[in-house]
């Protein structure tokens, strides 16, 4: 193993990316070289007060090509939605790039773009890596993992539960058309259906991990349940009638049957308030794998002494990304999934 440090930047600073300049900050591995924001009031400021830690002498600016110039080894770009031109532009620099804003994959949902990526690559020596929690680990290396000790495999059902109250940012219930009629909710498109391009590159990667093509990942019917009552949240409520818990199925297809199954099951509340009344238990992943033997997985956080169970989904998606960081760095240049780089070796996680 590599014992170098690793100049890294960190290129937004939401949820995911303050996790990034904590852990850049308190890893010896990597040495935080530079911070770019958004939001006008972030300029200027300290990244460690930013990340909600004490200073650690790096300020955060918006001026992207000051950025683009920095000699950094990699960048952790972590946006909600990726601007390809500006990946390809961080590549073309020499930079590698880890990121958590999609393209876990080479799918064919993402050809054109993944061409764009491999030949920036080629042209600044750089590789390329997508990174998170789901998709892009509990979707598809859990998976691959467990199907090291099955005999046979007749499906692989993943099954990721959000209680979005309780262990999702406020502003999810919002957008993601928690309070709306249902009617006009499953009439509408969704952020999560949305989504399927994403969540279809994990069942992409299990197939190939198991030397398998699939035909076709077809969607089912969105279910919807409703608030028995008001649903009190952070800024509000989830009136009565109105869309308190939504699942979403998605299946890939090979050889005309169905090999793989991803459920997104987001709810507000436990059943006795909702209607039907649903009953998923706690935020997790949960990944079921029917065939010799039947076999089950589960990710969860972990219980607290006083009862209280966190959701450490942002942690988890960062650090999924993070702990790839010095293997693609010292990897050949290209786009790498979890199947190129095989094993990774987490570096600077256990200190004084």
């Amino acid at each position: 193993m590599s014992q170098r440090t690793y100049r890294v930047i960190q290129w937004m600073t939401g949820d995911v990316g303050r996790v990034g300049v904590r852990h850049f900050a308190e890893n010896p591995v990597f040495d935080l070289v530079g911070v770019l924001v958004h939001s006008k009031d972030k300029v200027g400021r300290d990244a460690g007060e930013i990340a909600g830690t004490g200073p650690i002498g790096v300020a955060a600016t918006d001026d992207v090509d000051a950025v683009m110039a920095l000699d950094a080894d990699c960048v952790f770009y972590t946006p909600i939605i990726m601007d390809v031109d500006t990946v390809c532009r961080l590549l073309r620099t020499g930079k590698n790039v880890v990121t958590t804003a999609g393209f876990f994959h080479p799918s064919r949902d993402f050809r054109e773009a993944g061409e764009q990526i491999r030949a920036a690559c080629g042209d600044g020596g750089a590789s390329f890596h997508g990174g998170g929690i789901h998709p892009g680990y509990a979707g598809d290396l859990l998976p691959l993992t467990l199907a090291r000790v099955m005999s046979r495999i007749d499906s692989i059902h993943v099954y990721e539960v959000v209680d979005v109250v309780k262990d999702a940012p406020v502003d999810h219930i919002d957008w993601m058309g928690f309070g709306k009629d249902k009617d006009a909710f499953l009439a509408e498109p969704t952020i999560l259906g949305l989504g399927l391009p994403f969540f279809a590159q994990s069942m992409y990667m299990i197939a190939d991990g198991l030397g398998l093509t699939i035909d076709e990942v077809t969607a089912a019917d969105i279910e919807a349940a409703t608030a028995v009552e008001a649903i009190p949240h952070a800024e509000g409520a989830i009136p009565k009638g109105t869309v308190a818990a939504q699942r979403h199925e998605w299946t890939a297809w090979v050889d005309g049957r169905p090999l793989i199954v991803f459920h997104a099951i987001y709810v507000s509340a436990g059943p006795d308030l909702l209607d039907p009344p649903w009953d998923w238990g706690d935020t997790r992943y949960e990944i079921v794998i029917d065939g010799a033997p039947p076999t089950e997985l589960t990710l969860k956080g972990v219980r607290q002494p006083d009862g209280a169970l966190s959701h450490p989904g942002y942690e988890w998606t960062a650090m999924a990304a993070i702990n790839a960081i010095p293997a693609v760095c010292d990897a050949p240049p290209g786009w790498l999934n979890h199947l190129d780089l095989g094993l990774i070796r987490p570096r600077g996680l256990v200190r004084p």
